[in-house]
């Protein structure tokens, strides 16, 4: 039981400096739309894991569908099940031609699952690094892990 609640409070305290870490992408970006991502799930190794992703962005001009994965480099024990993640997503303009996120994202990652789990992923990149996807809800996925450090996300456009 210990081991949950740890878990649970380090995950709620990464979480907030992952979400404060990614506070000036807004300031020079407006939002477009949203990410909506199925994430596999998987194990978590000492040094790294990387889940695959079915993803749809809603934004100015409809919906635009997604395959991806991202890797998280850094501490990461433990085994999840799938979840979701929901990105907003910060552009210079609304003016974003299609398949302007394909492409790649860095950023923090942090994320603590004992039983039903919380996660926050804030990232830049895609069409000229200018795109940034901002946490808007948390990983809903079930497991035993704990996670932070840098998280890569790969987009590219779906079939």
């Amino acid at each position: 039981m210990r081991l949950a609640q740890f878990a649970r409070l380090s995950g709620i305290g990464l979480c907030s400096a992952a979400f404060a870490l990614a506070m000036p992408a807004r300031a020079a970006h407006i939002e477009i739309g949203f990410l909506n991502c199925k994430v596999s799930g998987g194990i978590g190794f000492v040094f790294g894991s990387s889940k695959e992703l079915e993803c749809v962005f809603k934004g100015p001009h409809g919906s635009e569908d997604y395959h991806g994965s991202i890797d998280r480099f850094g501490i990461d024990l433990g085994f999840t099940d799938g979840g979701k993640i929901v990105w907003t997503v910060f552009a210079p303009s609304k003016d974003v031609p299609a398949g302007a996120l394909a492409g790649g994202y860095a950023g923090v990652s942090a994320e603590a699952t004992a039983g039903l789990g919380i996660g926050a992923n804030a990232l830049l990149g895609g069409s000229n690094k200018s795109i940034a996807l901002q946490p808007l809800s948390v990983q809903g996925q079930e497991g035993l892990n704990v996670a932070v450090g840098v998280a890569e996300l790969r987009l590219r456009p779906g079939a």
